[in-house]
């Protein structure tokens, strides 16, 4: 018979989704039918419903304990994941709970942030002067935050499972660029406002943060494209560089929240010191507003780590994910 390996069988009652046949290099493949036939495999009314099937290594190495021991063995296949049966992959209803008011909390944000502008500060203009300024949180919001969290938890949603994850890793790297891109936009208007009218840069605990996040994100941005992009990035490199960029990926959004809040503070004691109208401890239609809009903009961000806390959401394991790529067809 050849070379003979075992191979794991293990059955989750964690959302449904497709099940995969690992198989390694130089190996024979496993016979489909030995492993659809076993009773772990079959659904019961209690809801076992995901079959995760792991090759073990020569090495010794697996992804789960085994439960059950197969042999069977089909000759003449190649090394390469292949989908089995076709369960379901929608994630459990309590997934849209969340995933609407994210939505919905993100388009909340930007038009929040634009009246804002709009409505106390005189609307918007590229011309050094302070409707130029208006541009920044304008941009720092619709980047750092809503665009940035959106992209954050692409993989979360269910409709992208059924596609090739490298389409949709080329759509989250494309947010994320578009993301840095209205951030560094948003730094130009307020340098440009603060030269033009002779006001220095950088001195605020405000600045400070705001630039670190931006300088962290291209950063990230950089590493994600080396790490998960490039054909020629090391299979051993892709997969260390992995919890680093989910890492960077969670800090980043902290700083960016961070730099929001502070950023609509110490606008609101620049604007509402009382020399014209209420000062800001009266508590103005304002300072109510902008107020607001911080907790508006914190609750996104909760709805957005609330997302990535699941780990029953995750996206299903595809051979673009999980197999070497020296193995992958």
């Amino acid at each position: 018979m050849g070379n003979v390996f075992d191979t794991a069988c293990h059955v989750s009652n964690r959302s449904k989704r497709n099940v995969h046949v690992f198989l390694t290099e130089k190996k024979r493949a496993l016979e489909l039918d030995a492993i659809l036939n076993l009773p772990e495999t079959r659904s019961s009314a209690s809801g076992l419903s995901f079959l995760s099937v792991f090759v073990l290594h020569e090495d010794g190495q697996e992804a789960f304990a085994p439960n059950k021991m197969v042999h069977n063995m089909a000759p003449e296949w190649g090394p390469r994941l292949l989908p089995c049966s076709t369960t379901s992959m929608s994630p459990p209803v309590l997934f849209w709970v969340g995933y609407v008011p994210c939505l919905c909390s993100g388009l909340l944000c930007l038009l929040a942030v634009s009246f804002w502008s709009a409505r106390w500060h005189g609307g918007f203009s590229w011309d050094g002067s302070a409707l130029q300024f208006n541009w920044h949180p304008v941009l720092m919001v619709a980047g750092l935050v809503v665009l940035y969290g959106n992209a954050v938890v692409l993989f979360r949603v269910p409709f992208t499972w059924r596609q090739k994850k490298l389409t949709w890793k080329l759509v989250h790297g494309s947010l994320m660029l578009l993301a840095l891109l209205l951030s560094v936009l948003g730094l130009c208007a307020v340098f440009d406002n603060h030269r033009s009218s002779n006001i220095p840069d950088m001195y605020s605990l405000h600045s400070w943060v705001g630039i670190c996040t931006v300088i962290m994100f291209a950063f990230q941005w950089l590493l994600g494209l080396a790490g998960f992009l490039l054909p020629c990035s090391p299979p051993r490199f892709r997969s260390n560089l992995k919890p680093v960029h989910v890492w960077m990926g969670k800090a980043i959004l902290i700083l960016s929240l961070t730099s929001c809040i502070s950023g609509i503070n110490e606008q609101l004691f620049f604007t509402l010191n009382g020399s014209s109208g209420k000062p800001y401890n009266s508590l103005p239609a304002e300072a109510k507003f902008a107020n607001s809009l911080g907790l508006l903009i914190v609750a996104f961000v909760l709805v957005v780590f609330g997302i990535l806390s699941n780990d029953d959401w995750q996206r299903p394991e595809t051979h673009h994910e999980s197999a070497p790529r020296d193995v992958e067809k």
